[in-house]
């Protein structure tokens, strides 16, 4: 038997670490009826790892390129060309050879063949590492063969290879080459087919880009190719390029372009016939492998021949549906809401199920709502589609480009006409929540959102003392019936309807003071600086926990180098250390449950992790000057103050401009004494999620302990209900928490839609807007006023240096985000909406604010100086 060469006949789709990716999936592919693959073999891992083993020269030189960064660039290609020019000069041994020459007996000795790179991290369902390493065409004889194989063993250190490997965090000596050496096919027409569509995820879609001769000319670049789109065995799209160039094979060896003559360049390069053809063939690969595939195949003498196979790598997963039937089922994604499009962990995932009332499912570590039965009703269409409007404009225009398709006209319901006693017909619709619009209670609105607040702590302090007598399997039924009393605190009809009511309050002042005044968005000034808003209170608490920090210099160099988070232990001794530890205290005693994405109970917490806030507090001593937070609440009491005034005095000079002014007056009221509530149900939610963690923590200690788990850590890999199982019977299952460590880190890369079909179709919304600066980058409105500054583009807050002044530029803020606002003069964020939390806080503070801004951090680049307007929603890039 060979050791280091295996037929493609030899080989299956579990040979990974023998043939790499692209070679297990030729061998899988040659094993598919009715699949024609060209002929050829694979030379293992085996080989490549005998011809680098021991070798003193390039373990040094691969010492040097595991300690460089990937934007190290120069670094990065000087040793790795070393590595190259080492690896094409070691000899092949003899005995590698003699299995290559002794297989290549079964070809004829004209024959060609293609050498290709197949390497082990490559082709996986997780990561493609597509074109990293390097392929030869039309190669002829053994010597060129062996030459090329040389080749290809040295491509695992080209520069693209290298940096994508240091990108994605793979060991360069874990990553081992095999060679495929399969049979030359010259084609008429070659190129790529994806059986699912790559650009929106449709399943259903299946996309072929084809052109004449190799599709090296397709794949390099050097043509437009044609461009087909079939779904379901009919083709939707067509797209006939002009083709100017193709490649072919020489006689002798090697490729060679051509140019096509004027009156072939825009001939279709496949038939009608031969595009269903193929199609056919992608489905049945794709059922083989279970998963969409990217193909690529050429057409020679009338046969389709494929070459290679990989799944997609990039398509979103598609939620689960319930119950699919025909029908398709739409989806939208709860982290745009809740500000935090981040994948979850299974533990994080699952109590978030626990908690919520509304119907939902998980994909790709994020949660989903199937809102299809509201919009197959027309009682709750409209409904839904204004409501979540007004909180994302994207997902508005997403759904109305969904009905406007007629999705539901066959499923249309009249409730008018079903009989009453008929439930299961009736579609789903939302609640019909009615707002506050009269306060009876000494103390109107204010007194109301007094109660409620009261309501939800002592809750919280009924919590904090019974869970401490909890544990083992108790703790979990304590905690599932605790959470049924936070459902009936978070979604108590009272506190819905008074956000509601500051929802259509500024509304109201909104459309009237433009409908009346002409002036745009008066109610965000009349927001800046409201009582009862917790989480911009916390944002200028920090500026006090700066206030007492600043007097002490020894204390201020101390923090500005610690990084151990037991830090409020160790600068004890100083002069203000005392007083330091105590201000942190006192802040993480009230603000220790939040951080960044704290919906997920598993995230770190900043009372678990508190030098998260060290570069915050250093920031404010460097910007700020004593009693900053004072004065900035004061500033905007009194703008609020003033703009209500002012509006006032301009409407009672209008025709019946008293009962106008008296009517504005007390909307003005309901934003002030509302508004600022806004923020608190998710703060009370987020406090009792700490309690939680913080008792099933201990319990993982004592797994820990009893040598259940290896990690502390490795709970939040696992649901609650598994993770009660665990502790009912002390035992656990490695390999799933392993596996879903490993799904974890690829659903990271991820980046969820706002909408999506049962199809796996991303459905985009666009801003409908007139008359904009060219080149604008277009938002929603959030908050008003246009400021100049200079942008810092940022995705973690910790690691954030502001200068007083710079516009914050992210993918999206929670909570934990307040202390950066109150450094920064505007804010842009590609997730948001007008109620969602930064939007609330920018107004608060009177920050000029754009968000769903697609791509922000990528269009924007750090330090660029730009124009923020928060009253048209667009952003300029100045320089």
């Amino acid at each position: 038997m060979n050791i280091y060469v295996r037929g493609f006949r030899e080989i299956n789709r579990s040979m990974l670490s023998v043939v790499g990716g692209k070679g297990a999936n030729l061998g899988e592919l040659s094993k598919i009826p009715g699949i024609w693959v060209p002929d050829g073999f694979c030379v293992a891992t085996h080989a490549y790892q005998k011809v680098t083993k021991n070798n003193q020269e390039l373990d040094i030189l691969l010492d040097a390129l595991s300690g460089l960064k990937a934007e190290e660039r120069s670094s990065v290609r000087e040793v790795s060309a070393k590595i190259r020019v080492l690896i094409e000069s070691i000899s092949i041994p003899n005995d590698i050879v003699d299995e290559i020459s002794d297989y290549l007996t079964k070809f004829g000795e004209e024959d060609a063949f293609a050498v290709r790179s197949s390497a082990t991290a490559e082709d996986l369902p997780t990561a493609s590492f597509a074109g990293q390493q390097d392929t030869y065409l039309n190669i002829i004889g053994l010597k060129a063969i062996l030459r090329h194989i040389s080749k290809c063993w040295a491509s695992l250190f080209t520069d693209r290879a290298v940096t994508y490997r240091l990108q994605n965090g793979f060991d360069h000596r874990k990553v081992y080459l095999s060679v495929v050496i399969q049979k030359m096919i010259f084609p008429y027409a070659a190129g790529i087919m994806f059986t699912a569509d790559p650009v929106n995820g449709n399943r259903k879609v299946l996309s072929i880009d084809a052109s004449f001769g190799l599709g090296e000319a397709l794949v390099s670049g050097l043509v437009n190719a044609d461009h087909y789109n079939v779904r379901e065995g009919n083709i939707i799209d067509k797209k006939i390029s002009a083709k100017k160039l193709a490649i072919y094979a020489l006689k002798e060896g090697g490729t060679k372009e051509q140019e096509i003559a004027p009156e072939q360049q825009h001939d279709q390069s496949l038939t009608d016939e031969e595009i269903l053809e193929l199609a056919q063939i992608g489905r049945k690969i794709e059922a083989h492998f279970g998963s969409p595939q990217d193909i690529e195949w050429c057409l020679s003498d009338d046969k389709f021949y494929i070459v290679q196979s990989r799944p997609i790598t990039t398509l979103y997963p598609i939620p689960e549906a319930i119950d699919p039937g025909n029908n398709v089922q739409i989806y939208l994604s709860v982290g745009h809401q809740q500000m935090m499009t981040d994948a979850m962990k299974p533990l994080g995932l699952s109590v978030w199920l626990l908690t919520t009332p509304a119907s939902m499912r998980t994909a790709g570590g994020r949660l989903f709502v199937d809102v299809t039965s509201m919009l197959a009703s027309p009682e709750s269409r409209h409904t839904i589609i204004d409501t979540l409007g007004k909180f994302d404009p994207l997902i508005k225009d997403a759904l109305t480009t969904i009905v406007n398709r007629g999705y539901f006209e066959e499923s249309l319901v009249d409730n008018q006409n079903e009989p009453s006693n008929d439930k299961s017909k009736k579609a789903e619709s939302l609640p019909n929540y009615k707002a506050l619009n009269e306060y009876d209670l000494p103390g109107g609105p204010a007194a109301i959102v007094s109660d409620l607040i009261n309501r939800s702590q002592t809750g919280l302090e009924a919590l904090k003392q019974n869970i401490k007598a909890k544990s083992g399997t108790d703790l979990f039924d304590f905690i599932l019936e605790d959470i049924q009393q936070l459902k009936k605190t978070l979604h108590h009809p009272q506190s819905f309807d008074v956000i509601m009511t500051g929802m259509n309050a500024s509304a109201w002042v909104n459309e009237k003071m433009n409908e009346w005044l002409g002036e745009k968005n008066a109610a965000d000034t009349l927001a800046q600086s409201v009582p009862n808003n917790v989480t911009s209170e916390m944002g200028l608490a920090l500026l006090d926990v700066a206030d007492v920090v600043r007097p002490f210099p020894d204390v201020i160099e101390f923090l500005k180098s610690a990084k151990d988070d037991k830090f409020l232990e160790d600068f004890f001794q100083l002069n203000g250390g005392k007083e330091t530890r105590n201000a942190i205290h006192f802040f993480l005693s009230k603000y220790g449950m939040r951080c960044a994405g704290e919906i997920d109970i598993t995230r770190t917490r900043w009372a678990e992790r508190p030098a998260t806030l060290l570069p915050l507090i250093l920031s404010h001593i460097k910007n700020f000057e004593p009693n900053a937070g004072e004065r900035k609440f004061e500033q905007g009491r009194q703008e609020a103050l003033k703009k209500e005034q002012e509006l006032l005095d301009r409407l009672r000079q209008l025709p019946d401009g008293e009962r106008k002014a008296e009517e504005t007056k007390r909307m003005i009221g309901l934003i002030r004494n509302l508004s600022g509530y806004r923020e608190y149900p998710k703060y009370g939610l987020v406090n009792c999620y700490f309690v939680y963690k913080q008792a099933l923590l201990k319990e993982a200690g004592q797994l820990l302990e009893a040598n259940v788990i290896r990690r502390r850590e490795d709970i939040y890999y696992l649901t609650f209900e598994e993770l009660r199982e665990v502790v009912r019977t002390n035992k656990v299952d490695d390999q799933l928490i392993e596996k879903r460590k490993a799904e974890y880190e690829t659903y990271q890369k991820l980046t969820p839609p706002r909408v999506m079909t049962s199809d796996g179709e991303i459905i985009g919304g666009s801003y409908a807007r007139e008359n904009l600066p060219d080149n604008a980058l277009v938002g929603l409105a959030v908050s008003s006023g246009i400021v100049e500054g200079r942008a810092r583009v940022t995705l973690k807050m910790e690691e954030t240096d502001l200068e007083d002044g710079d516009i914050l530029v992210t993918t999206f803020t929670d909570p934990s985000w307040t202390p950066l606002f109150v450094s920064v003069k505007g804010l842009i964020t590609e997730v948001g909406g007008l109620m969602t939390h930064g939007a609330v806080i920018a107004r608060e503070y009177g920050l000029p604010a754009v968000v769903g801004v697609e791509n922000a951090t990528k269009l924007i680049k750090d330090r660029q100086r730009i124009r923020v307007n928060g009253t048209e929603g667009y952003v300029e890039i100045l320089s």
